[in-house]
């Protein structure tokens, strides 16, 4: 027998497969057009970024799920749980369709370090998601310090590894900065 409690997290699932089904009727890749399935990939300059199931931007979906859960924790406190993971489910999933329209991969293109980029292959949002879920799990487990360490050791590691964190990447996509630019060019 269906409950009722149990609603939110069915929604979530569907929001989920519907998400990956939109990717995929937009046209993006299923998996990686070389062939390949890579559980990491760690280059940037083939255009395989974001065509296997992780990569050096999997680490800002996670901090997403920290985010969110902090924002829904601070403004939709007296929901459910279910009712919050299902609110960032909606705003990652969104994300990651807007992420793979032609307007914003021109604009990643455009103003970014990320010249070869095509976006994401489904396989690789699914991943993105997931990564979404992970960190929202984990914010609900970890004291808040411990959140907030993460969300910075991971903008740490990923700006000294490839000059880019989620930080800076909204940053190029709103504002972009030739200096930036420049720096996370090697100029």
């Amino acid at each position: 027998m269906f409950e009722r409690r149990f609603l939110p997290y069915w929604a979530t699932g569907f929001v989920f497969v519907a998400t990956l089904v939109i990717l995929w009727a937009m046209g993006r890749n299923l998996i990686c057009p070389c062939g390949d399935i890579r559980l990491w990939y760690a280059g940037d300059d083939s255009g395989q970024n974001s065509q296997h199931l992780l990569d050096w931007y999997a680490p800002s979906h996670l901090i997403h799920g920290l985010l969110f859960y902090g924002a829904t924790f601070l403004v939709m406190r007296k929901l459910a749980l279910g009712w919050r993971l299902l609110a960032a489910t909606l705003v990652e999933c969104a994300w990651e369709v807007v992420e793979n329209t032609e307007a914003v991969i021109n604009r990643y293109r455009e103003f970014t370090v990320s010249g070869e980029y095509w976006g994401d292959a489904v396989i690789n949002s699914a991943m993105d998601i997931g990564a979404m879920f992970l960190g929202f799990w984990l914010a609900l487990r970890l004291p808040v310090w411990l959140s907030v360490a993460i969300i910075v050791g991971f903008e740490l590691i990923t700006i000294f590894v490839i000059r880019d964190g989620l930080a800076l990447n909204v940053i190029m996509l709103l504002w972009p900065s030739e200096a930036i630019l420049n720096w996370q060019s090697g100029i």
